[in-house]
């Protein structure tokens, strides 16, 4: 009996900036990624990398779906450069952006590998970052016409949308702290009301995606802090979960229900901080009546922190395994985060992003060999089946990410592909983990 369901659908992740290039081709107009990389005042990223050619999947991305369905891959969650397809993000629509992504939709179902879309992965246009991005209200109609745009084209081919990938990072990194484009630094009034328009964003794309698709399916890709019991008991189980969803006034933005309460459950934390709950008294109390509950939830998984049974943080002992990049590998994780998503807001859950990254290299014999993202991935999936055990709709696993490709701020120094991308050449090499995962998916999931 395999310990995942029979429909459970095995996938990879990569978002647009991050893997398409192509960053003036056919129209496209600017968005605060490359204006935020082409900044030469002020040196955000890591030795000067843009993400101006990437991967280059905006020419190969068929040579990449030829990969996927090499590797038994079954869907591939991407997202969609806004400004590819509206180059002033509200104003007239490119047709060569959207033919672009009709066809890597078509060369997917062509090969048996089922779209996941997610519409905002951070690539604002600029020209709506001039108008105040996420702070100004504005960008809630442009959203969803945005959405519903590209919905109306894609009707019938994509079943599965996520409209916001990880909103919190869009507000506390884009808004918060600047480490992200567009580099502002608000204060956390500011940051509660960008939170606030990614809710009623959210909200009016779900609408505009069933108005032109009413069989489409929309949920969101979240993330923020999870943590994990330290003794699998009753009380512990219920520590862990209060602390995953605690509102500390130094780390509330980093947190699950900041964004999901609102939209969910109609209504913010009885323990949000000072901050926000000044700007929710500036609330009109019709924006609740407008917030619309997903079809599932999407759930970013790397790590987390492990609590006792008064949930305090357990602190690591010295020489904690970790990843090239220095994240803890806590794979117990992985079951308790389905599990406290689930037991809140009662919806199906896809783990959404999920991986590591490796100092990965081709060797002599001409392979790229990376053991260590293996056993991470076996461990982190183990776990996984656990949650699938005990009842939760679990629907599906996407690996972060198919390729290696631009990693933000940290640009091309951190490696999560299952496929070796030389930035000179941009070949494509799969690894032993490609290989790994596709008898994965071949066995469902047995072989582990």
């Amino acid at each position: 009996m395999s310990r995942f369901p029979a429909n459970f659908l095995w996938g990879v992740a990569c978002a647009s900036y991050q893997c398409e290039g192509g960053w003036d081709a056919d129209g496209k107009g600017l968005n605060i990624w490359d204006e935020f990389c082409h900044d030469l005042t002020r040196p955000h990223i890591k030795n000067g990398d843009t993400g101006d050619v990437a991967c280059d999947s905006y020419h190969r991305f068929r040579e990449d779906v030829a990969l996927m369905k090499q590797h038994n891959i079954r869907a591939y969650r991407f997202s969609v450069n806004w400004a590819r397809i509206l180059p002033d993000g509200d104003g007239a629509v490119n047709e060569a952006g959207l033919k672009f992504y009709e066809d890597l939709v078509d060369e997917l179902l062509a090969n048996g590998i089922e779209p996941l879309v997610t519409l905002y992965h951070w690539d604002l246009p600029s020209a709506l970052q001039d108008k105040g991005g996420w702070l100004n209200r504005d960008i809630v109609e442009a959203f969803g016409r945005y959405a519903g745009i590209f919905a109306a084209r894609m009707k019938g081919k994509v079943k599965k949308y996520m409209t916001l990938n990880e909103p919190q990072c869009i507000a506390a990194l884009g808004y918060g702290n600047g480490v992200h484009a567009p580099g502002w630094v608000l204060s956390e009034e500011k940051v509660a009301r960008v939170f606030h328009h990614l809710c009623l964003s959210h909200s009016a794309a779900y609408r505009a995606i069933k108005a032109a698709d009413p069989a489409a399916q929309v949920g969101v890709a979240s993330c923020g802090r999870f943590t994990y019991p330290e003794k699998d008991t009753p009380k512990n189980r219920e520590a862990s979960y209060e602390a995953t969803f605690a509102l500390p006034a130094d780390d509330w933005m980093f947190t699950f229900d900041i964004f999901l309460d609102p939209i969910c459950l109609r209504k913010y934390p009885d323990d949000i901080p000072p901050a926000v709950r000044r700007f929710a008294g500036t609330v009109d109390p019709g924006d609740w009546a407008l917030m619309e509950s997903p079809d599932f939830i999407g759930v970013n998984v790397y790590n987390g922190k492990m609590v006792d049974e008064e949930g305090k943080y357990v602190e690591r002992y010295p020489g904690f395994p970790v990843t090239a990049n220095k994240w803890p590998v806590t794979p117990e994780v992985m079951h308790y985060a389905p599990l406290q998503i689930a037991k809140r807001y009662g919806l199906p859950v896809y783990i959404t992003e999920n991986g590591q990254s490796c100092n990965d290299r081709v060797h002599m014999d001409g392979m790229v060999h990376d053991p260590e993202r293996i056993d991470f991935l076996h461990r982190y999936l183990l776990e996984l089946s656990k949650a699938v055990a005990e009842g939760v709709d679990l629907r599906g696993y996407m690996q972060w990410s198919f390729l290696d490709n631009f990693e933000w701020s940290e640009g091309y120094g951190e490696r999560f592909g299952l496929v070796y991308v030389d930035y000179r050449t941009c070949d494509r090499t799969p690894k032993d983990s490609a290989r790994w995962y596709a008898h994965v998916i071949e066995t469902n999931g047995e072989c582990l």
